[in-house]
């Protein structure tokens, strides 16, 4: 049976020239189904849970078309890919709700390092305890969807040495976060940090993976992935999606796949060899040199996945969706995001050029799917 999942989609408003432009705070207020981050130059829409893919896909594309044709009422506007400001401007916090507390504590405390534009995948699960057990492996995987998903090369104009520049700077808080053992430990382990100050509420966990519910962290109902960049092709982001859905459908159906039975390392050092395998991964994704948690051995990100996609398309197959894996190989083959603006500009473009043409490139990419494939749904 397929698994409930959705996505929270953070993006980028301003010009065709690539320039980020706060509009949040009008965004929030004429149009249903987005919110707004503590910075206005990024605006949050997402997805309800669906089961199945096509419905997801459309879920996806239809409120970028209404974002978008809202914000040609307010001037020559559009949507910036990248998952970082890309073109500036990093120095300065443009508030979107001023009197917001939570929001004076995070410019305060962050500054613009949060200022990012992120996919967040969630995945249903209805027991907390295999919630918390996915939990362990999709965090000690996470590089691995870091490294398909990488999207911010640059910053402030500049070209900073991180495919996932965004992932490279960002206060993972609290900074240090275990692997929880157990739904229990989970509970006594926010309650801790909620009482230490480490958090400032419940939402204030910022980790590769997170479980996450209505009532967190005693109501629980779905794990939730939060390290990938912005992908901003809804095709290729079907495809991270279902090689998650396998992941821990594969998981739920073995025990054996929880690190914590598996694995001759201790909790401590599963974390220190996430903890790594992340920072590489933002470094050179697909290309990084990472540590498997199973059994020490080195490979490279890009070989891990290959040797991981057999599998998940036999658990994909039965179901119905492994045509929605292909286009992970696609990344493999053509590198991500990140990597063809950094060939790009080996090439000779500025970062100014390769955000422009991928703006043009973004909008007549939403048409065509919505012409060809959500009316094919509707129908």
């Amino acid at each position: 049976m397929l698994l409930s999942k959705g996505f929270e989609v953070e993006m980028y408003t301003g010009t065709p020239r690539g320039e980020i432009v706060g509009l949040s705070d009008r965004i929030v207020r004429d149009l249903t189904g987005f919110v707004r981050e503590p910075d206005s130059r990024n605006v949050e829409y997402t997805t309800a849970p669906y089961a199945a893919y096509d419905r997801l896909l459309c879920a996806l594309v239809r409120p970028r078309q209404r974002l978008r044709t809202y914000l040609k009422t307010l001037g020559d506007y559009t949507l910036v890919p990248g998952s970082t400001l890309s073109l500036g401007d990093s120095g300065r916090f443009y508030r979107s709700d001023p009197q917001n507390p939570y929001h004076t504590y995070i410019e305060q405390t962050y500054q613009t390092k949060v200022v990012t534009a992120s996919i967040h995948i969630n995945v249903g699960i209805d027991d907390p305890e295999e919630i918390l057990r996915a939990c362990r492996l999709i965090r000690l995987e996470a590089p691995l969807y870091l490294a398909l998903s990488a999207s911010s090369p640059f910053l402030d104009g500049q070209v900073t040495g991180y495919h996932s520049t965004r992932w490279g700077v960002f206060p993972k808080t609290p900074t240090e976060v275990p692997l929880f053992r157990d739904h229990r430990h989970f509970i006594d382990w926010t309650e801790e940090q909620l009482e230490i100050g480490t958090m400032q509420n419940v939402r204030h966990l910022w980790s590769a993976v997170r479980p996450n519910g209505d009532r967190r962290p005693y109501n629980l109902n779905r794990l939730e992935l939060r390290i990938c960049d912005l992908v901003t092709d809804p095709i290729a982001l079907l495809g991270i999606m279902a090689f998650v859905e396998a992941r821990i459908s594969q998981m739920l159906a073995d025990p054996n796949l929880d690190p914590l039975v598996s694995s001759d390392l201790s909790a401590e050092e599963l974390v220190e060899l996430g903890d790594r395998n992340e920072q590489a991964a933002a470094r050179n994704s697909l290309d990084a040199t990472l540590q498997h948690w199973q059994d020490g051995r080195h490979l490279s990100a890009r070989d891990w996945i290959e040797e991981l996609y057999p599998q998940m398309w036999a658990i994909a197959k039965p179901q119905g969706y492994s045509c929605f894996l292909s286009p992970v190989k696609k990344i493999l083959r053509t590198g991500n995001t990140a990597q063809q603006w950094l060939a790009q500009v080996e090439q000779g473009l500025t970062p100014s050029e390769i955000l422009q043409q991928a703006i043009v490139e973004l909008e007549q990419q939403e048409q065509d799917l919505e012409d060809k494939l959500c009316q094919l749904v509707a129908a």
